[in-house]
């Protein structure tokens, strides 16, 4: 048995033809394989460093235009802020301005109204007068026609025409 070759134990030769084996593929490998491979690599690194970049540059883009819409938002809410203070002023403003106008309607209201009853009273007093003018001459014509010969005579016709003019008053 001495002279079976063992299977766990090569023989020279073939360790020499597959050292060779060996020696020829890690040839072509090294010669064709490992630079395509190396390569493939490394296109395959740069296009994950491009997307790498991409991805920053967007994340960059992304955050300038969200402060970009941040500095809109804060402008729009000032713009607003200036024209709620700008209604509320105008607002403020045309109230002011009818309050005004409602301040000299009145006051021309009220002028007129005096302007009336001082027109009124001075009708009044003129016809009060009227009155009294008419009244005398009644009490004027009274006296000349009666025939006062006594003062007692004249005491009594005042007395009468005095109740008289107050009675008249009383009426009217």
């Amino acid at each position: 048995m001495e002279n079976l070759p063992s299977i766990l134990t090569p023989d020279f030769g073939l360790l020499f033809w597959m050292l060779i084996a060996f020696l020829v593929v890690l040839f072509c490998l090294t010669r064709f394989g490992f630079p395509v491979i190396i390569k493939m690599v490394d296109e395959r690194k740069e296009y994950i460093d491009g997307s790498l970049s991409k991805a920053h540059e967007a994340s960059e883009r992304l955050a300038h235009i969200k402060q970009e819409g941040e500095a809109l938002l804060q402008e729009a809410r000032e713009q607003q802020a200036k024209i709620m203070k700008e209604a509320a002023t105008t607002r403020d403003s045309i109230v002011g301005q009818a309050q005004e106008k409602a301040q000299e309607e009145s006051a021309r209201i009220i002028s007129e109204a005096k302007k009336q009853i001082e027109m009124e009273k001075q009708s009044a007093i003129r016809e009060i007068r009227a009155q009294v003018v008419e009244l005398s001459v009644q009490i004027a014509e009274k006296v000349l026609s009666e025939n006062l010969s006594s003062d007692k005579a004249q005491m009594a016709l005042i007395d009468r025409l005095l109740d008289d003019v107050s009675q008249n008053e009383s009426k009217a």
